[in-house]
């Protein structure tokens, strides 16, 4: 499969950088409002993913994507320039990356793919972070290296840990990811974004976040004081004026109407 170029990616780095600005919720509400896909089944994580680095904010990035599977030692013995070929092609493809990583182990986790080394090396890179079915271990010094990780949970060791196979598609926490596909994500999950889709998100989700602040927010902010009827009232009113914006700017129902 060959690794899709910038020309197949309608964003700038500047709207990359406006998205990162968002939490992963405020730009799923503007991509459900512009998707031809299912927004209850599909391009997100239907399993728990856990994010070991909230406190680094969302990431963005197009998937590079590899298998693992830490229990097998005969990866290594078959392929044994699996990890030079490996490095080469997360090299090739335009940054910023994130490494999305299907264990074949789980939900049995036997070994951890990314620790200390493996993420100065993917950052050296290009690379963001990973989202990973499988294990990390090393949680400090990925936190130091600034390596955001979403993760099924920590382990020990890295067991037989190496590539099986990379830049085809995979399977993880129940969402099929392809290689290049674009990933926002953050301490709720991540949101796998389809090519057609990706001209309209920014604004689109931009125009969520504003129409909620400027209609329910500014209501219940200002609720201090007020008698029970008034707040029902304006929240109404709200309701109303949320709904009437998002039927005027996409033809579609809102999520509180």
């Amino acid at each position: 499969m060959d690794t899709p170029s910038t020309s197949d990616r309608p964003l700038s780095h500047a709207d990359l950088l406006e998205l990162k600005r968002l939490n992963t919720p405020t730009v799923y509400n503007g991509w459900e409002q512009i998707t031809g896909r299912d927004a209850a089944r599909e391009c997100f994580n239907r399993e728990e993913a856990r994010d070991f680095m909230p406190h680094t904010g969302p990431m963005i990035g197009y998937a590079v994507t590899v298998v693992i599977e830490p229990s097998d030692p005969t990866h290594r013995q078959a392929k044994p320039d699996a990890w030079r070929e490996y490095v080469r092609y997360v090299a090739s493809a335009p940054v910023p990356k994130i490494v999305v990583v299907q264990d074949l182990d789980k939900p049995d986790v036997i070994g951890s793919f990314w620790g200390e080394v493996n993420s100065n090396i993917h950052c050296a890179l290009g690379c963001v972070g990973t989202i990973t079915d499988g294990a990390i271990r090393d949680l400090d010094e990925m936190c130091n290296v600034g390596f955001k990780a979403l993760a099924r949970r920590l382990c020990v060791g890295h067991a037989h840990a190496w590539p099986v196979r990379w830049n085809g598609p995979v399977d993880v926490f129940d969402t099929k990811i392809e290689p290049g596909t674009l990933i926002h994500a953050d301490q709720h999950g991540f949101l796998a974004i389809p090519q057609e889709d990706q001209t309209r998100l920014l604004s689109a989700a931009q125009f969520m976040d504003t129409n909620e602040c400027s209609t329910f927010l500014s209501v219940a902010r200002r609720s201090a004081g007020m008698s029970m009827d008034d707040i029902l009232e304006q929240l109404d009113q709200a309701g109303a004026e949320f709904g009437k914006a998002v039927r005027d700017k996409f033809g579609k129902k809102g999520e509180w109407t």
